[in-house]
């Protein structure tokens, strides 16, 4: 596995963005990894769906093609301390960007995500927008 596919990229890929698709499709060779908190955002926003059963069939046929990675205290650890990096400098992120962020780091990863925004400000994480 060499990369941690943010949320967004997923919901691309669910509503078929063609760039955002073909290139997790050219990636998956390499293997695809999805942090647990980018699951949990991802059923969070099936409950806000217009048709919850159908998109649900849907992430379900993704991520039978990904690896789930579940947090653990190494990965808490560099939450925790890019947390207070982050803080020092008047620059926070949001926890659950940062938790994923520190997945990433924690595996070795390259998140793929189009949030620059936040994740450029995690010291390490290599970030690859579509």
């Amino acid at each position: 596995m060499r990369y941690l596919v943010d949320s967004d990229w997923v919901i691309d890929y669910l509503h078929e963005v063609e760039r955002t698709a073909g290139r997790l499709g050219e990636l998956a060779p390499d293997g695809l990894g999805l942090s647990i908190v980018s699951l949990a955002e991802l059923y969070e926003g099936l409950f806000h769906s217009q048709r919850p059963e159908a998109d649900e069939q849907v992430l379900q046929a993704f991520l039978s093609g990904v690896d789930v990675v579940d947090l653990d205290e190494e990965t808490c650890r560099i939450f925790a301390r890019e947390r207070a990096r982050l803080r020092a400098a008047g620059n926070l992120i949001g926890d659950l960007d940062l938790l994923i962020g520190a997945t990433a780091l924690r595996h070795g990863l390259t998140i793929l995500t189009n949030n620059r925004r936040h994740f450029d400000r995690i010291e390490g994480l290599t970030v690859e927008s579509a």
